[in-house]
């Protein structure tokens, strides 16, 4: 090899060995970074105690202001008894009344919304993707939980149902009728 040969060759060699590095990081799955950390993202455990028995699940946790935005948008991944658990909601922990909708998520979802003292205000059943349509709870809620679209009526999931999770303070259902009351007086 001649001198120039050598400096093309170490040069290319430069440019090989950071790409090398960047390469771990590539899945070939298509997901982002982001999307693909959120795939592997820890999980808690739920359970909803309905007429017909307990039914668990193991779900991830929405916990900040980003990532109860994002929640389970551009996901396709979500397990059949996976899902996604707000708490609290909103982040401040005041219960209040909770509008979602599915702006870019593929994935047809139950949407659970819990009250303060963990009973089932509503489920929005098999909510239509990516529609920008608002979700309300209708109520004041302290948490809300998605499923896969369709796994409620699957298991006989309904309103006033009991759910509780891993690090869930229960609160009674006056407490948040007091902090409404408490939250119109100082207005």
């Amino acid at each position: 090899m001649s001198l120039m040969q050598h400096r093309r060759a170490a040069a290319a060699f430069g440019l090989i060995v950071p790409l090398l590095v960047l390469l771990p990081g590539c899945s070939g799955n298509g997901l982002t970074g982001t999307a693909t950390s959120e795939a592997k993202a820890a999980t808690i455990a739920v359970t909803i105690k309905s007429s017909n028995g307990l039914h668990r699940f193991q779900v991830e946790t929405a916990k900040t202001e980003q990532e109860q935005q994002r929640g389970l948008m551009y996901r396709t991944d979500i397990l059949r008894d996976g899902g996604m658990l707000f708490a609290p909601y909103p982040p401040s922990g005041t219960p209040e009344e909770a509008s979602f909708y599915m702006k870019n998520t593929p994935t047809p979802l139950d949407i659970i919304f819990i009250r303060a003292d963990g009973s089932i205000a509503r489920i929005a059943e098999n909510t239509t993707p990516f529609s920008e349509a608002p979700i309300s709870s209708g109520e004041p809620v302290a948490a809300v939980l998605e499923l896969v679209g369709g796994r409620s009526a699957e298991l006989g999931i309904a309103e006033d149902d009991m759910v509780d999770w891993q690090g869930r303070t229960a609160r009674p259902a006056n407490a948040v009728a007091n902090t409404a009351s408490a939250g119109a007086a100082s207005n």
